[in-house]
């Protein structure tokens, strides 16, 4: 048995776990997939594994998991549910909490708290970064930066801006969603090879100097109703190529996030989180499978 909170950040939903609880777990990755499962398992886009801090720059550890099992290096819609997992269970009371995870430490102030189990944070999610070595993307020579860069895919060529905001991530500004196929081509660009590391896919309509809609495709996980490290890299995209200033109010299919590019290169990300149930998890790996392939079976037979 294996307790969890489910949280979601605009619809980008995660599962939270504490690391103590998995103790025990062979193979970390394949649970993750299927506590991940939306037909066999709890359903999320993720999953937050938080543990004690191991150094005095954090509070706790955090790792984050897409839904396919691999591991990212942060996330800023599934770090956001960490943090309201940690309050609403009564483990933090400190305005300020510090995720120790592999894209550096990560500070949060909780801002709101309803007393019902949704919070609201602003949170340093670091300094992106720009060069192709560092995104990771292969070009044909190094880049200082990849902006407005023609991306063969697809049987097409296709301008992008690609970053480095926690993850990978690829922009591509249009002015209409209905007008292009966005999850084909998400699909295609996050395993395009000149992306070793598979990649983060934004689709951004600028609204105004001010505001930006954006659609997304989640590396290791698909179409998702909201990223904030995505939301984050939409915007810089956005403001690198001078449509947008540094501060963004950026409008994903499940809700509204407030990107800022401080003049120090830190971004800040504001936006909110909401506990949606508690679960235990209750099958082992053998009848999970075995139930599963029994399902198929019955399904091949009609």
């Amino acid at each position: 048995m294996l307790d969890f909170i489910k949280l979601h950040g605009y619809g980008n939903d995660y599962i939270v776990i504490e690391a103590d609880r998995l103790a025990g777990v062979g193979d970390l990755n394949d649970l993750i997939r299927r506590m991940c499962d939306r037909h066999y398992g709890a359903g999320a886009d993720g999953v937050a594994v938080i543990g004690k801090a191991d150094g005095p720059g954090a509070d706790f550890t955090l790792r984050i998991f897409n839904a396919d099992g691999g591991e990212a290096a942060m996330s800023g819609n599934g770090s956001r549910a960490a943090a309201a997992y940690l309050y609403y269970r009564g483990l933090w009371a400190r305005e300020e909490l510090r995720f120790g995870t592999r894209a550096g430490v990560k500070r949060y102030w909780l801002r709101e708290d309803d007393g019902a189990g949704r919070y609201r944070f602003e949170a340093e999610l670091g300094q992106p970064r720009f060069d192709s070595a560092s995104i990771p993307m292969l070009t044909d020579e190094p880049l200082p930066q990849v902006v407005n860069y023609p991306l063969a895919v697809a049987g097409q060529k296709v301008r992008v801006t690609a970053l480095q905001m926690c993850n990978p991530n690829c922009c591509i500004f249009i002015e209409d969603f209905a007008a292009i196929d966005w999850r084909r081509l998400g699909r295609a660009i996050e395993v395009h090879p000149q992306f070793p590391e598979r990649t983060n896919v934004e689709f951004i309509r600028v609204c105004d100097r001010e505001s930006i809609e954006v659609r997304i495709w989640e590396r290791g996980v698909g179409e998702t109703f909201s990223s904030g490290t995505g939301s984050c890299a939409a915007a810089i995209a956005s403001c690198l190529n001078d449509l947008t200033g540094r501060r963004v109010n950026v409008q994903t299919p499940g809700g509204r996030l407030q990107v800022e590019w401080r003049d120090d290169g830190e971004v800040l990300l504001t936006g909110a989180a909401e506990v949606v149930y508690r679960g235990e998890w209750l099958r082992g790996k053998d009848e999970g499978e075995r139930w599963k392939a029994e399902s198929e079976a019955v399904s091949g037979e009609s």
